[in-house]
């Protein structure tokens, strides 16, 4: 890869940790903190929150009626998500340690922490742990085929692709035969060290 595209996507992830650390901070100082793994809001937060929140009977009478008959729709997901899991579950404990790549951790894409939100309701609550669940175990999904392909076939494609993983940014250029499996092996030993995709 270039040295200069190596650089500058450099300086993009400095730039994205940066922003990343600088919203999280924002948002401790405003509205929470950690008390270990715990979320803690101050009494004033909480109150407003308490105050804040919609009754169940308020909620269902006042939320859009396309919610209600596409509800079974959205949640028919959770059976093919759980089967997803534990396929993924299952594919990179027997297949990581054998190709030694660094396992990814689950619960570093999957969190469900809506449900200290003291404004949603019940079934508010509910939603937000299914969204947390879902989208959080698509993206960790996407690393763990992230560091597969990496590993077998780190080369980007001809074509532009729309929401490409962060890693395939850094994967050798298409037709590059150049060294190629030397360079497949540097690649192959970078996922030892639980390198970030980003």
């Amino acid at each position: 890869m270039d040295q200069r595209i190596r650089e500058l996507l450099a300086q993009i992830s400095a730039l994205e940790d940066e922003l990343a650390q600088t919203l999280h901070e924002k948002e401790q100082r405003l509205f929470y903190q950690f008390n270990g793994r715990r979320i803690e809001f101050e009494d004033s937060i909480r109150a407003t929150h308490a105050r804040m929140k919609r009754g169940i009977l308020r909620w269902i009478v006042t939320d859009r009626p396309q919610n209600f008959v596409t509800g079974p729709f959205i949640y028919s997901l959770i059976l093919p998500l759980l089967m997803l899991d534990l396929f993924l579950s299952v594919f990179q404990a027997v297949c990581f340690p054998i190709y030694r790549i660094t396992k990814v951790k689950r619960g570093d894409y999957i969190v469900v922490d809506r449900l200290h939100l003291g404004y949603l309701n019940l079934f508010e609550r509910f939603h937000c742990a299914y969204c947390g669940y879902a989208n959080g175990l698509l993206a960790y999904a996407v690393e763990i085929a992230a560091r597969t392909e990496q590993y077998f076939c780190p080369i980007k494609h001809a074509r532009k692709l729309l929401g490409s993983h962060a890693r395939a940014q850094r994967f050798l250029e298409y037709g590059d035969a150049t060294d190629y499996h030397a360079r497949l092996e540097a690649f192959r030993a970078a996922l030892e060290k639980a390198e970030p995709s980003a």
